[in-house]
């Protein structure tokens, strides 16, 4: 055997590796990483990402796991298959459930996205710097079931849509409109323009969330886990909303308030469409709540 070829083999085989491994490092960075059945599902449903391949576990066969290698067939999607533990380190997560999928960068929208069209009375969400990844996966599930209109979120000091927060939202998030801003208090005050109330949910609000009529056209406004809203954007709401607690805790997590909320807005807007409430909006006071008020 000449076992100076043999060392140049090894040397070949290992350069190749090195060469895939670069390779595959340059196109993550422009991909995103999706894992978990219900993320890669609804992200194939939605039809708004593209795919590069997907990743299944060699160890995992269900009759589950085979709708979604049909569903991936059918959508000319590749296919490959790895190992779990090679799974969890592209994941970087053991909750991957046996699937990751590697997929171009969402996208984000812009204000104006999320309100074209004719149609009257949205129900928007606002959120003033929710950090936890987890919390922000379940609002926009609650939003998507809510049927919300569109998220807005901030650039800065905010939770990014990693792959913990679609795998919280069961996917719910391949499906909701979600606009960046960079700052958020300059867009209610366009919001407000465009004859929206701003509703800021607060502890210290003086009217129970029940009470105010979510019929009108209205973005919601939750603020960071603890601190709540931020003192100008509580003085830019028009008005404020609580959750009456009966127990000894002052208030709720923010996703487990923001559900509670929005499916009171969900509920009051079914009620009105189904009796035909075509009523116009009450008109906006002249004098609006602004920056400094």
């Amino acid at each position: 055997m000449d076992i100076g070829c043999t060392v140049r083999s090894r040397n070949l085989q290992c350069g190749n590796r090195t060469q895939r491994g670069l390779h595959l490092t340059s196109k993550l960075r422009n991909m995103e990483i999706l894992f978990g059945l219900h993320p890669v599902e609804e992200a194939l449903r939605s039809g708004t990402r593209k795919f590069d391949h997907i990743c299944i576990a060699r160890e995992r066969q269900d009759q589950r796991l085979e709708k979604l290698i049909q569903s991936c067939r059918d959508a000319g999607v590749r296919l490959r298959l790895d190992t779990r533990d090679q799974l969890t380190k592209l994941a970087r997560s053991e909750a991957h459930q046996g699937v990751v999928a590697i997929v171009r960068a969402r996208q984000f929208l812009d204000l104006n996205d999320l309100l074209q069209g004719a149609k009257r009375n949205r129900l928007l969400l606002a959120l003033d710097g929710v950090e936890d990844p987890q919390n922000l996966g379940a609002l926009l599930r609650t939003a998507e079931g809510a049927g919300v209109d569109g998220v807005v979120v901030t650039e800065r000091r905010s939770a990014p849509l990693s792959p913990v927060a679609v795998k919280a939202s069961a996917g719910a998030a391949e499906h909701v409109k979600i606009a960046r801003v960079v700052n958020l208090v300059r867009t209610l005050e366009e919001l407000k323009q465009r004859d929206l109330w701003c509703i800021g949910l607060d502890e210290r609000g003086t009217m129970d969330y029940d009470e105010f009529d979510f019929s009108v056209g209205c973005v919601l406004v939750l603020g960071r886990e603890g601190a709540g809203l931020h003192e100008l954007t509580r003085r830019t709401c028009d008005h404020l909303l609580r959750i009456p607690m009966a127990g000894r805790v002052a208030s709720l997590n923010v996703s487990a308030a923001g559900a509670v909320v929005l499916y009171e807005a969900a509920r009051q807007r079914r009620k009105a469409l189904q009796a035909g409430d075509s009523a116009p909006a009450p008109a906006r006071a002249k004098k609006q709540k602004g920056l400094g008020s």
